[in-house]
């Protein structure tokens, strides 16, 4: 498999695309703004003890208090009690572990998303190129990725012998055939971190940063840059200096293979045509190449992937029609939860598929694809229903939750009150608003399609609402409001609205923008004055130009006007 990894650099985003294949299969993307947590490591001070929920919440600095569970607090306690480290997690109450106001160190292993503070772990763990060191944890481990059993007893004797007393060590797959010497420099540089964090921990108070994570590019020469990797490239000649001599220390034998960009006449990601993969990364629906399809809805711990056979009728019978489409969503589906970073639950629903055969080869198929996955995804198989569940574990807040926000206007439900809707609504809310008021009149402002609906032809279901209220109700259209929005613009005696709902009178002249042509008699121009509707008679050729305007009449929802000429000026024919 061929894989590349760009780097785009940008003052206000750093991303980095990893292809295989040519296929874009992870977007990761940091910026200023939203500084990335996981992997910092704070010395905090417990706030709140809570045995109900086996947990505590710890003041680490951040925006929320971060959330330590009982099982996450295994390297508090003493070894003296003889008892292994599993063990011990599923027996020990978390008022046992910790005390209110009591200083400790924690690391942050998930991100804080919506209400929700950062998860931290006692536990820490410090990743360098080649292993992982566990400074509290006394074990070793090594890469389940190595499978040759006699570099896996060389790696497990080299982390026994160069360990620091009572820490552990995590051998990562790429320290698979590399000499001890560098894997002892890689050690001692953890080593030099690790004192340092301990003496920053002495001085410091809490809540204080003890150590943060690397940057995004660092983090990809230290995590990402393999013999796997045929080029890395950056579009930054100060980025990519910066890995290089970083790449000279870490795997000088890579270096070669990190490339700063060289064409200034085509943008990094533009030239591998990546900007519009990830619009198609942010959609609910994907295309297929056979022609079907897959529909991703995603709640906030649970998505849903639903697979269609589309425009796809296949060329033999049904069944291999099916199977086919499922095959080729079953490696799609694998992309899109590595490319949108999705977590949590999953449950996919395939195209039903009657032969147990077919059943087990998409699944199969699935659990490939998703081997190729860095973050952690298990498969449970499937339901009675047919459904395959797997979870993914959560890191962070997912490429959805970097690039998109909450819609203002459906508050992320997908869909809006129909005109129709929030006319009725707006209709009951006025009832309302003079149960409690005994003022004879109200000014309302909503969206202009909602205006026509209350205000109805020639003013008939306005005049129909005030004789059942026996209340005057003034209805103005503002393009600024969206459907699911009422404004009471004001409220009072009849005199004293209708000044407000009038905003001219007959006879004024006043500047106005021509803004669009009449609908329904284009010769004439409209204009607005504080969402108040001005037709202008003949200017409809004067749209985007200001003019001035003499009032012929104001009426209860719109007003009419005449262009004022200039002295001398010769009217234009029309």
């Amino acid at each position: 498999m061929r894989r590349e990894i760009l780097v785009n650099v940008e003052p206000l985003e750093t991303r980095a695309a990893i292809l295989e294949d040519g296929e874009l299969v992870e977007l990761l993307v940091e910026r200023p703004i939203h500084q990335r947590a996981v992997g910092n490591i704070y010395k905090g001070r417990v706030e709140n003890v809570l045995p109900g929920m086996e947990a505590a919440f710890i003041a680490i600095g951040l925006e929320k208090n971060a959330f330590l569970h009982v099982g996450d607090a295994g390297a508090l306690y003493d070894e003296e009690d003889g008892i292994e480290e599993q063990q011990r997690k599923k027996f020990v109450n978390i008022d046992d572990v910790v005390r209110s106001k009591q200083e400790i160190m924690v690391q942050v292993v998930k991100e804080a998303i919506g209400t929700k503070g950062a998860r931290v772990t006692t536990n820490v763990s410090l990743p360098g190129r080649y292993i992982v060191l566990t400074p509290l944890n006394d074990f070793i481990g090594v890469s389940r990725r190595i499978t040759d059993e006699k570099e896996r007893a060389r790696l497990k004797a080299f982390a026994e012998t160069s360990k620091p007393e009572g820490a552990g060590v995590i051998v990562r797959t790429v320290a698979e055939g590399r000499p001890d010497a560098e894997l002892q420099q890689d050690m001692e540089f953890l080593k030099r971190l690790w004192s340092r964090i301990q003496r920053r921990a002495q001085v410091m108070n809490a809540p204080a940063l003890l150590h943060k994570d690397i940057g995004l590019t660092f983090r990809i020469v230290r995590d990402m840059l393999t013999d796997e990797v045929e080029h890395l490239w950056i579009d930054n000649k100060e980025e990519y200096d910066r890995v290089v001599e970083l790449a000279d220390t870490m795997s000088p034998d890579l270096r070669q293979r990190i490339r700063l960009w060289p064409n200034k006449a085509a943008s990094l990601f533009d030239a591998f045509n990546l900007e519009p993969e990830i619009e198609k990364a942010i959609r609910r629906k994907v295309w297929l190449h056979c022609g079907g399809y897959l529909v991703i809805d995603k709640a906030e711990a649970l998505t849903v992937i639903d697979v269609n056979t589309g425009k796809f009728v296949g060329n033999r019978n049904l069944a291999e029609t099916v199977l086919r489409a499922n095959l080729e969503a079953a490696e799609e589906i694998a992309r899109q939860v590595r490319l949108r970073d999705l977590a949590g639950i999953i449950v996919v629903d395939f195209i039903d598929m009657d032969r147990p055969e077919d059943r087990q080869k998409v699944l199969s198929t699935l659990e490939e694809a998703v081997r190729r996955d860095r973050t952690k995804v298990h498969i449970l198989g499937l339901t009675q229903l047919g459904l395959v569940e797997m979870t993914r574990k959560k890191v962070g807040h997912g490429l959805e939750g970097m690039l998109l926000r909450t819609c203002p206007d459906c508050d992320g439900r997908g869909r809006v009150l129909s005109e129709e809707t929030m006319a009725q609504k707006v209709r009951r809310d006025i009832r309302s608003l003079f149960r409690k008021e005994a003022a004879e009149a109200a000014l309302v402002e909503v969206n202009p399609a909602v205006a026509a609906l209350l205000i109805g032809t020639g003013g008939a279901h306005l005049r129909d609402f005030e004789k059942e209220l026996g209340r005057a109700v003034y209805v103005r259209g503002s393009e600024e409001l969206r459907i699911e929005t009422m404004r009471v613009a004001a409220i009072g005696t009849r005199e004293e609205v209708e000044r407000k709902a009038r905003p001219v009178q007959p006879g004024q002249e006043i500047e106005l923008k021509i803004e669009e042509q009449h609908q329904s008699n284009p010769d004439d121009g409209i204009a607005r004055l504080e969402g108040y509707v001005i037709d202008v008679q003949g200017a409809g050729r004067l749209v985007g130009e200001r003019v001035k305007v003499h009032v012929t009449g104001a009426f209860r929802t719109f007003a009419r006007a005449r262009v004022v000429r200039q002295k001398g000026e010769v009217p234009t024919a029309t």
